[in-house]
C-alpha cells in the first residue's frame, strides 16, 4: 500500500475501538471474523481479497462494533511500539484487544482491595480531568469561530462554563510568573546605562580593551590568553596593511601587553636579575643606556640559572631615569613588558628569586564596584554630567552606573603587589593599568605631530572644587620641570623633520605632556604627511640624529601612579565636550578649553624594525605610545583621523614575518608558552582535517609527511644526536676507509676526511681540555631537553659559514676575512660537544618559484641535486618518491573487527569479546602516521633539517620566504659538505607535495 493511501486508510480508521487492530490487508474488513462482546474470544478465516468499495459491509461492522463511550485519544488505536503510520500492518489480520484476559468470572473478591483499587483508579482519572495534559491556556483550547479578542485579559469574554478555570489561571500566572526585564525592548536595551550594565556584564569572563567596541564594529574578534582581541579587518586589507607599514603609518593597540613593575635598590634589582639572563645573548639589564633610562632594552629571560635551558620568553624593559640627586642606593623602577602568554610564568619565577611572600594591600589596585554594590551606597554623590540614572527596585536614590576602565576580571579583594621581606622590592602587576599602542611606518612621527599637541604651562586652577590638573599646576611652579617640559616639546616638534623612525637610535625614550587629542580633532579624515620645507637644513635635526634624545628629557609623570589616577578619574566626559562644541559660535571650529583642557602624562618609545640582515635596514620601525588608562580611545581615535590604518593580531604576525625575527609565543618552541601553543595548533588543525572526508584530504602517508600539523622539535633533535653519536664511532674505528661510509646520494652524513680527529695524543688532550672549559662556561648539559641557540657570538660565526665563499658574479670571501674562524675540525668539534640538542633560529629565501607554507620541512640537498642544478639553471628541485600507506590495510581490518564486535554485544556474545574490544590499540586515523613516529631524518630520500614555523609570499622581497628552526649538528654536517658556492643551499618541501624546492638558508644576527 502506498504511503498516500495508508494516510487515507488512518484518517478513516481514526474512531475505531481500542480492541481491534488494522491488518496489513488492502481491505476495510475481513467478513471471517467474529468479535465477541468481551474481546476475549477471536477466529479468523483465511484472507479473502476484498475491495475497497464495499463500504456497505464496513459501515455495517464499524455501528456494529462502536464503543460506547467517545473516544478522543489517538494512542488507543495503536498497540505499543506501534506508530501511526504502522496501524494496519500486523501479520494476524483483526485481533481483539483482550486477548489475554481470562475468561470465567472470578468466584469471589475481597470488598477492601476492590475498593481500594477501584478508589485509586477513580482519584487518577479525577486528576487527569482535572490537570491539563498541554501547555496551552482555557482561551487557547476553544475553536478559532468561538475565539474573541482580548480574552486573555478579560475573562468575560470567554463562555460562562470556561470562566471560573481561566480566574484560576490568571491567579496561578501571577505568582509563577517570571520577572521579566523592563528594558525588553531595543530602545530601552541601546541606553546608555543599560549598555554600560550589559557590557560591564560581558568583561567579567574576558578582558575587553578600550577600543574594543571599535574593534568589534570594523574586525574579526577571537579569544585569546583572556582577552577579546581584534584578529583581522573584515575587509580586503592585506596588502593595504602592507602598503600602511612600507610607505604610511599602521596602527596597533598592543594594550592586552602585560606591564610588571619592580621598585628597589638598583644594587638589589641588578644582583636578582643578573641570574635570569646572560650577558651572552646580549645587552642585559645592568646595559649602561637601558640603566640610565634613556633607551629601552630587549633580552630572553629564563629560569634563575639555568641558562641556556628553561626558557620564560622575550621582554622588553624600561628603567625610570634617575632623578639627578646623585644618591648612590637609589630607589628605581624598573617596567616589564611581557606577552599575556608568558606572564604567569616570568611573574612567578620573579616572586621566587625576590622572595616576595607577602602582598602590600596598599599597592592594590581600587576594586570594580559592581552594579548591585553601587544601588546598595545610598550617600554616593550625584555625577556632575547629565547622565542617565539607574534606580534601584526599591525606590532609593538612582546611582549612576560606572564603566570598567581596566582590567574587568581582576578580583576586588585580591592583592596585585607583593614584597620581599629581605631585600624590599615591591613587584605590583601593572596590567591594563598602562595603555599601549603602536606605530609603524615611516609617517608614523608626523601622525603622532600632528594628532599630538604638548600642554600648555598652567600655573592657576581653573576651579578649585575639583582635582582637575592639580599635579601640573604643581609641577608648573617649578622652573627647572618648565624648561624640561620645553626641551621635550621642542625634540617632539623636531620629529616632523625627520624622514623615518629608523634614523633615530633604537629604543630611544622620550617624556611628553599632552593636551587633550579630542580638542584637535579634524572635521573628516586626512593623511598625515611631512613638511619637508618646515625643517630643510635644519641644524638641530642632524645634532638630534646624531646625539639622540638627551637623558634628562627620557622623564615622565607616567611613572607615578597617583598622577595617573587623577588623570584618569578627572577626564572630561565626551557628552560635556560635544555640548561645548554645540555652543560654540561658529559651528566647526576649533574648541579651546583654556584651562580647563586635561594634562595627559605619555612615553613615546621608539621601535627600531628590522635590524639583521643587509637588506631593508630599518624597516617596520615606528613608535610605541604609553598612556594612562581611561584615555583610550581619546587618542585612538585621532590617530585614525590622520591616516593610520589599523591592523589586527594577523598583521601583527606578518610585521614580524617581514622583519625576520620570532613572533611570540609561536616561534618560542622552547619556552612553556610555545609548546602550550603548538598543541593547541596541532588541535585545531587535526580537528580540520577529521571534518573533511577521506576522499577529500590530503594522505600524509603517502606523501612522506609524519608531522604535518606539529614540528616534532624533541625527535629531530634526538634522532640527529644518535645520528651524530653513530657517525663519530664509524670515524673512531675506521681510518682510511671512512670515504666508503658515505655514498654519493647521503654525503651529508659525514663529515669531510679533511675535518678528521688527529691521532696525536698530544693535540686530543688539548682539544678535550678545551671543549670541557667551553662547556663550563656556557653551562650546556647534554640534558635530555633541546633549546634555542640565542648565543651572539656563536650564530655570528654559524651565520659567516652559511654565506656561499665563492660563485659565479662574486668574489672569495673567507670567513677568516669577515673576522669569524674558518670551518674546521678544531671549530666544529667543541660545538658537536657541547650542543648536542640545539636549534638555531634561520630565514629562507627561495631562489624560484613557490610559496612556503606552516610545518614545512627543511632537507639537505644531495650530490645529485647539485649537478642537475649546476646543469640547468631553472632547475627547480628534485621530487620526492610516492610512499606507500602501511596503515590502510590494518584501518580497514580495525572497522571490520569493531563491526563484528558490535554485532556480538548486541546478540548477548561472552565478556572475552567485550575484554577484547576494550583492549583495542590507539585508533589510527587514515593518511596520517600514528605515535611514535620513526626516525624524522632518515624518513624520505633527502635527509630533514628542520621545520618552517612562518611562511608565505613576500610582499617586500618579491618571492617566497620562510622562517623556522634547523638542528645546528645537522647544519654543521650539511655546511661541512657542501661545495664553496653552494653553501647555505637547502630544499624546502610542504607537507602536502611532493615536490622540493631549492632555497638559500640565512642566520641574521
Amino acid at each position: 500500500m502506498s504511503n498516500a493511501r495508508e494516510k487515507k486508510r488512518a484518517k478513516k480508521m481514526r474512531n475505531q475501538p481500542a480492541s481491534v487492530t488494522l491488518s496489513s490487508d488492502c481491505g476495510p474488513c475481513h467478513s471471517g471474523i467474529q468479535h465477541h462482546n468481551g474481546g476475549s474470544r477471536s477466529f479468523q478465516t483465511p484472507k479473502q481479497d476484498l475491495h475497497p468499495d464495499s463500504s456497505q459491509e464496513y459501515q455495517q461492522q464499524r455501528h456494529q462494533h462502536q464503543s460506547p463511550g467517545p473516544s478522543y485519544r489517538k494512542e488507543q488505536y495503536f498497540s505499543k511500539g506501534q506508530n501511526r503510520g504502522e496501524r494496519g500492518r500486523g501479520r494476524g489480520g483483526w485481533r481483539g484487544g483482550r486477548q489475554n484476559v481470562s475468561q470465567e468470572m472470578p468466584k469471589y473478591i475481597t470488598a477492601s482491595t476492590f475498593a481500594q483499587a477501584r478508589a485509586a483508579e477513580i482519584n487518577a482519572m479525577l486528576k487527569a480531568v482535572t490537570q491539563k495534559s498541554s501547555n496551552s491556556l482555557v482561551f487557547q483550547t476553544l475553536p478559532r469561530h468561538m475565539r474573541r479578542r482580548a480574552m486573555s485579559h478579560n475573562i468575560k469574554r470567554l463562555p460562562r462554563r470556561l470562566r471560573e478555570i481561566a480566574r484560576k489561571e490568571a491567579e496561578k500566572a501571577v505568582h509563577q510568573k517570571k520577572e521579566h526585564s523592563k528594558n525588553k525592548c531595543r530602545k530601552a536595551r541601546r541606553r546608555h546605562v543599560n549598555l554600560v550594565v550589559e557590557f560591564n556584564r560581558r568583561q567579567k569572563k574576558n578582558i575587553w580593551l578600550e577600543t574594543h567596541i571599535w574593534h568589534a564594529k570594523r574586525f574579526h574578534m577571537v579569544k585569546k590568553w583572556g582577552y577579546c582581541l581584534g584578529d583581522r579587518p573584515t575587509t580586503k586589507s592585506y596588502r593595504a596593511c602592507y602598503r600602511a607599514m612600507t610607505k604610511h603609518c599602521l596602527l596597533q593597540d598592543l594594550s592586552y601587553y602585560c606591564c610588571l613593575e619592580l621598585n628597589g635598590k638598583e644594587e638589589e634589582l641588578l644582583k636578582v636579575l643578573a641570574r635570569m639572563c646572560s650577558i651572552d645573548t646580549g645587552p642585559t639589564f645592568a646595559a649602561v643606556p637601558c640603566l640610565s633610562g634613556r633607551l629601552q632594552g630587549s633580552l630572553v629571560l629564563y629560569r634563575a640559572d639555568r641558562y641556556p635551558e628553561d626558557v620564560l620568553g622575550p621582554i622588553t624593559f624600561i628603567w625610570k631615569p634617575k632623578d639627578g640627586s646623585g644618591i648612590t642606593y637609589e630607589t628605581r623602577q624598573l617596567w616589564i613588558w611581557t606577552h599575556p602568554s608568558l606572564k604567569q610564568g616570568i611573574l612567578t619565577e620573579l616572586k621566587a628569586v625576590f622572595q616576595c611572600s607577602e602582598p602590600v594591600e596598599t599597592c592594590s589596585p581600587e576594586p570594580i564596584v559592581t552594579l548591585l554594590q553601587e544601588e546598595k551606597q545610598t550617600d554616593v554623590a550625584m555625577s556632575v554630567s547629565k547622565k542617565r540614572k539607574r534606580e534601584d527596585h526599591e525606590g532609593e536614590k538612582a546611582v549612576p552606573v560606572k564603566k570598567i576602565i581596566g582590567d574587568g576580571t581582576r578580583v576586588p579583594l585580591q592583592s596585585y603587589c607583593w614584597t620581599s621581606q629581605t631585600t624590599g622590592v615591591v613587584i605590583s602587576d601593572l596590567t591594563m593599568e598602562i595603555l599601549r599602542y603602536r606605530l609603524i611606518g615611516p609617517l608614523s612621527h608626523c601622525v603622532l605631530t600632528e594628532a599630538l599637541k604638548t600642554a600648555s604651562v598652567q600655573t592657576e586652577m581653573a576651579d578649585a572644587e575639583t582635582e582637575l590638573n592639580k599635579w601640573w599646576v604643581e609641577n608648573c611652579k617649578n622652573s627647572e620641570k618648565v624648561s624640561l617640559h620645553q626641551r621635550q616639546e621642542a625634540i617632539f616638534e623636531l620629529l616632523q623633520g625627520i624622514s623615518s623612525p629608523s634614523e633615530i637610535a633604537a629604543g630611544t625614550i622620550l617624556g611628553l605632556t599632552v593636551g587633550d587629542p579630542r580638542v584637535n580633532l579634524p572635521k573628516k579624515r586626512s593623511k598625515a604627511m611631512p613638511n619637508p620645507e618646515k625643517y630643510q637644513d635644519n641644524e638641530k635635526v642632524r645634532q638630534l640624529l646624531l646625539e639622540g634624545v638627551p637623558v634628562e628629557c627620557a622623564h615622565s609623570f607616567i611613572w607615578d601612579q597617583t598622577i595617573c589616577k587623577n588623570v584618569t578619574e578627572n577626564k572630561i566626559p565626551e557628552q560635556d565636550l560635544n555640548h561645548m562644541r554645540g555652543e560654540l559660535l561658529v559651528p566647526g571650529s576649533q574648541l579651546d578649553l583654556g584651562a580647563r583642557e586635561s594634562k595627559i602624562p605619555i612615553l613615546l618609545v621608539q621601535q627600531p624594525g628590522k635590524v639583521a640582515g643587509e637588506d631593508r635596514p630599518g624597516w617596520g620601525s615606528g613608535w610605541d605610545i604609553y598612556l594612562p588608562k581611561g584615555w583610550g580611545v581619546a587618542f585612538w581615535i585621532p590617530f585614525v583621523y590622520r591616516g593610520a590604518r589599523v591592523g589586527g593580531l594577523q598583521e601583527g604576525l606578518k610585521h614580524s614575518e617581514y622583519k625576520r625575527t620570532p613572533h611570540v609565543p609561536n616561534d618560542f618552541p622552547d619556552c612553556p608558552a610555545g609548546i602550550q601553543f603548538a598543541k593547541e595548533l596541532e588541535n585545531i588543525l587535526l580537528g580540520k582535517f577529521k571534518r573533511r572526508p577521506p576522499a577529500k584530504r590530503a594522505n600524509y602517508v603517502k606523501l612522506g609527511t609524519l608531522a604535518p600539523f606539529l614540528c616534532p622539535w624533541g625527535q629531530l633533535t634526538k634522532d640527529w644526536e644518535v645520528r651524530n653519536k653513530t657517525q663519530e664511532e664509524s670515524v673512531v674505528t675506521s681510518s682510511a676507509d671512512s670515504k666508503s661510509c658515505a655514498t654519493e646520494s647521503q654525503v651529508p652524513c659525514d663529515l669531510k676526511p679533511g675535518l678528521m680527529i688527529e691521532d696525536s695524543q698530544g693535540d686530543m688532550m688539548e682539544e678535550m681540555t678545551k671543549i670541557q672549559n667551553l662547556c663550563k662556561e656556557a653551562g650546556a648539559a647534554t640534558s635530555s631537553g633541546f633549546f634555542v641557540l640565542r648565543s651572539r657570538k656563536l650564530l655570528k660565526q654559524l651565520s659567516a659559514w652559511c654565506r656561499p665563499t665563492c660563485g659565479k658574479g662574486q668574489r672569495v670571501r673567507p670567513a677568516s676575512k669577515l673576522g669569524q674562524k674558518e670551518m674546521t675540525e678544531d671549530a666544529l668539534l667543541p660545538i658537536f660537544k657541547c650542543y648536542p640538542r640545539v636549534l638555531v633560529w634561520v630565514s629562507l629565501s627561495l631562489l624560484r618559484k613557490g610559496s612556503p607554507e606552516l610545518h614545512a620541512m627543511i632537507c639537505i640537498p644531495t650530490q645529485e641535486d647539485y649537478l642537475q642544478l649546476n646543469k640547468d639553471q631553472l632547475f627547480c628541485g628534485p621530487q620526492e618518491p610516492k610512499h606507500s600507506d602501511i596503515f590502510k590495510h590494518k584501518i580497514l581490518k580495525l572497522k571490520e573487527r569493531k563491526k563484528n564486535n558490535g554485532k556480538a554485544l548486541e546478540s548477548g556474545a561472552s565478556d572475552a569479546l567485550e575484554a577484547k574490544a576494550v583492549e583495542e590499540p590507539k585508533e589510527l586515523i587514515l593518511g596520517l602516521w600514528p605515535d611514535p613516529l620513526p626516525d624524522v631524518t632518515s624518513h624520505c630520500s633527502r635527509i630533514l633539517l628542520g621545520f618552517v614555523t612562518q611562511g608565505d609570499f613576500s610582499l617586500a622581497a618579491g618571492c617566497g620566504e620562510a622562517l623556522g628552526f634547523v638542528n645546528l649538528t645537522g647544519l654543521l654536517h650539511m655546511l661541512s659538505s657542501q661545495p664553496a658556492d653552494k653553501k647555505g643551499l637547502v630544499l624546502l618541501r610542504t607537507p602536502a607535495s611532493l615536490q622540493y624546492r631549492f632555497a638559500r638558508l640565512n642566520i641574521e644576527v
